[in-house]
């Protein structure tokens, strides 16, 4: 397999940061629906620490991935796909990709906003992005909560797109993010 996006297949390092960055969204997810449910404890804080540093990790992994995707390119859709669902792909990708800037960020403000210190996994302190600002930290929390709701309805619709390329158009989209060459029912398809 090969480190650059070719027109056909995604790279190694494609796949492995979509697939992190996949995993870190899921893991986003679980972790904030449980922590604000959570009675106010030390447990509850160590939680909030880890969705803030999680989310630092996936704002580093996108900014890393948006590099990678502008020095590589991306393969050109499958063939046959109708010109409506490219244009309507790239702007669900892009709209994910400016959504796992704006959730950190969003997060980042609200925290400094509050006066909090910021760690990451409790390694080194973070500056503040802006100074202690009531009025900016309920600004940052709106945004990162109707961001929330934004980014899950645009994964379903991406995962959704992923699952129907397989099972109805029966093409390589969802294979060639998994790192697949061939379709398991047609041997020797090695494009």
């Amino acid at each position: 397999m090969r480190l650059r996006n070719s027109d056909r297949e995604w790279g190694i390092p494609s796949i492995v940061l979509h697939w992190l960055l996949a995993v870190g969204i899921l893991a986003m997810v679980g972790i904030g629906l449980y922590m604000v449910e959570m009675p106010n404890s030390m447990a509850k804080l160590r939680m909030y620490a880890l969705h803030k540093s999680i989310g630092l990790t996936i704002l580093a992994l996108v900014v890393l991935r948006l590099a990678w995707r502008l020095y590589a390119g991306a393969p050109a859709p499958e063939p046959g796909t109708p010109r409506w669902q490219q244009h309507a792909a790239t702007a669900t990708h892009w709209m994910l990709y400016g959504l796992m800037l704006l959730m950190p960020v969003s997060g980042w403000v609200f925290n400094s906003a509050s006066n909090f210190p910021l760690q990451w996994f409790g390694l080194f302190n973070l500056p503040a992005l802006v100074q202690p600002d009531p009025e900016l930290k309920d600004l940052a929390r709106a945004v990162h909560r109707w961001g929330y709701y934004l980014i899950c309805a645009l994964v379903l619709v991406h995962a959704g797109a992923a699952i129907k390329h397989h099972v109805f158009n029966r093409d390589r989209t969802l294979l060639r993010m998994l790192g697949i060459r061939g379709r398991p029912d047609t041997p020797g398809d090695t494009r």
